[in-house]
């Protein structure tokens, strides 16, 4: 039996391993091998961001989708663990109220969003409207 279309491999966590690429092609082929649940709600942030962001620029990088403004960088991406989607907001520590992950770099924030979670589409549509109004990560390591 021949597959007319190889599935992406799935990394640690379940994570689809899609090609670093420019463009919304990639995405969705990334949020498409998103393994069962983090499928749904993987569509579900892209269109509030599509919808929140008119003109977003996208691309799949390190095994994530990303998001950005043309000139301003990429303000926001997810990825795919075991039991959760990590959504990473790049200049978080800036929004309000300010998402509750913290990480080791001090202008990122995170959300956790499990299985069983009400995802708060008021609250992450305001946090997806500010992160995309404010200068983004250019995508260089930090000095």
């Amino acid at each position: 039996m021949k597959a007319s279309a190889k599935k992406p491999a799935l990394l640690a966590g379940g994570n689809p391993q899609i090609a670093k690429a420019d463009g919304d092609g990639p995405v969705q082929a990334y949020i498409a091998a998103m393994p069962g649940w983090k499928s749904d709600l993987g569509r579900r942030l892209d269109a509030i961001i599509v919808r929140t962001v008119p003109g977003v620029c996208k691309a799949v990088k390190w095994n994530s989708p990303f998001y950005g403004v043309e000139g301003q960088g990429w303000f926001l991406s997810f990825h795919c663990f075991t039991k959760f989607v990590k959504v990473a907001f790049f200049r978080g520590a800036s929004l309000r109220p300010v998402p509750p992950g913290e990480s080791k770099q001090k202008e990122v924030r995170y959300l956790d969003i499990h299985e069983n979670d009400r995802l708060d589409e008021k609250l992450v549509t305001s946090w997806i409207r500010q992160a995309a109004s404010i200068p983004g990560w250019d995508g260089r390591a930090s000095a």
